[in-house]
């Protein structure tokens, strides 16, 4: 019969061939308490009403959100214990005091921009760095974390490299339209940037007060992510199929409803719906 602390060790390097560093430590907290509290348990002694009051105890006084994160921690790992170790155990982590408990919080429906409004502070926009960065999200769908990390040599024509992903795959691609990418290599030029440069040099706190600063020249509250999102249902408004909005502007990896379509994408067609959204 498997500990708890051997179970722990397996998960972990279970995890270094499928999951990112920073992913990772997101479960060391847990981890350590974990192992602290149950090391030389026998994985299949674990009653759920444990875990329940085991979880209680470490997230006190904490948010929903992180409630709810480390419940998902929990049941990640009895999860992946079960599947590798081929044990014939239910997960304990599935009861019912343990889901309802740590349940998903309600979310606030989003406000979403208009197009018009995304328009008139990116229009309004004189600084051309300040400019770049929102079309970037809002035309192309990046995320300020990857907008910011882009280096010179990360650009390829209509097509931006980007290393790294949230995926955790080596690289993703992104696509703009013919004037922003003609924008962008203009500042390039001019800021006489070297390859391996940051095309944007600035923190995120930067970049996020700069696009709360033009939302509230309109009388808006708007962060970075909401020009993101506004780029997804831009399109999705205009008839653009689900599979170019998944594998082409958000790059998600998770919309199973979309999945069999996303291999048959190509850079050709990718661009044409670029200029068929923003006029080429």
């Amino acid at each position: 019969m498997m500990k708890i602390k051997e179970a722990i060790r397996l998960f972990k390097h279970h995890q270094k061939t499928r999951l990112k560093e920073k992913t990772r430590r997101t479960y060391r907290h847990l981890l350590k308490h974990f192992e602290t509290q149950f090391g030389d348990c026998v994985l299949e002694s674990i009653e759920s009403e444990a875990l329940y009051e085991f979880l209680e105890s470490l997230t006190e006084g904490l948010s929903k959100e992180t409630r709810r994160l480390r419940y998902a921690q929990l049941k990640a790992f009895f999860n992946a214990i079960i599947e590798n170790g081929t044990l014939a155990i239910k997960n304990p982590c599935n009861a019912p005091l343990l889901s309802k408990s740590f349940r998903v919080p309600r979310r606030k429906a989003r406000r979403i921009l208009d197009k018009e409004t995304v328009d008139e502070m990116i229009y309004n926009t004189k600084n051309p760095r300040d400019r770049l960065i929102m079309e970037l999200q809002a035309r192309c769908g990046l995320r300020i974390g990857e907008v910011l990390k882009l280096t010179v040599q990360d650009i390829s024509d209509r097509k931006l490299i980007l290393q790294n992903p949230k995926s955790g795959k080596d690289e993703e691609i992104a696509f703009m339209p013919a004037q922003v990418a003609k924008r962008l290599l203009a500042y390039v030029h001019q800021k006489q940037r070297a390859p391996h440069d940051k095309i944007f040099p600035i923190c995120y706190s930067t970049a996020r007060s700069m696009v709360k600063k033009r939302g509230a020249k309109l009388h808006v509250e708007i962060s970075p992510h909401d020009l993101r999102r506004n780029s997804a249902t831009f399109a999705s408004r205009n008839g653009v199929p689900l599979e170019i909005i998944s594998k082409v502007i958000l790059r998600h990896q998770d919309l199973k409803t979309t999945r069999i379509y996303l291999g048959k994408v190509s850079d050709a067609e990718a661009i044409r719906w670029m200029d068929v959204l923003h006029e080429r």
